[in-house]
């Protein structure tokens, strides 16, 4: 397994989204299923994904299948926000310097996505 994915896997288990801008290039994208754009940059990325981990690793996420390639991977989860059972799956891409360069996640039902947009949006607008 990559470093970058192991590094991926000790933030998610640790809960510590401080360690984000370590993982993530410069340039890092964010694309989320909430957001139609991309998000691009590292603190952009990093907000986004600090707000996701913030929702999501409440105490019910975990992964439950990993799909690697060089230099990317794509790792299947469920979590549960207010008795919503959410089913997803990130798609993460790093460089050879082991650093994110691309995150993308989808979500599924729609009733979850729907309340990750609500409860996301609050939050973002919290931090601005």
């Amino acid at each position: 397994m990559a470093d970058a994915l192991a590094a991926w896997h000790r933030l998610v288990t640790d809960n510590n989204p401080d360690g984000l801008n370590t993982l993530l290039a410069p340039d890092a994208v964010f694309q989320s299923p909430i957001v139609h754009t991309p998000q691009v940059g590292r603190e952009k990325a990093a907000l986004y994904l600090r707000t996701a981990l913030a929702l999501l690793n409440n105490g019910a996420f975990r992964y439950t299948g990993e799909w690697t390639a060089p230099n990317s991977a794509i790792l299947e989860f469920e979590g549960e926000i207010d008795g919503i059972t959410i089913n997803g799956v990130d798609m993460i891409w790093w460089n050879d310097e082991q650093l994110i360069t691309r995150f993308k996640v989808m979500v599924r039902p729609l009733k979850a996505i729907n309340l990750m947009h609500q409860a996301m949006g609050a939050m973002l607008a919290a931090a601005s």
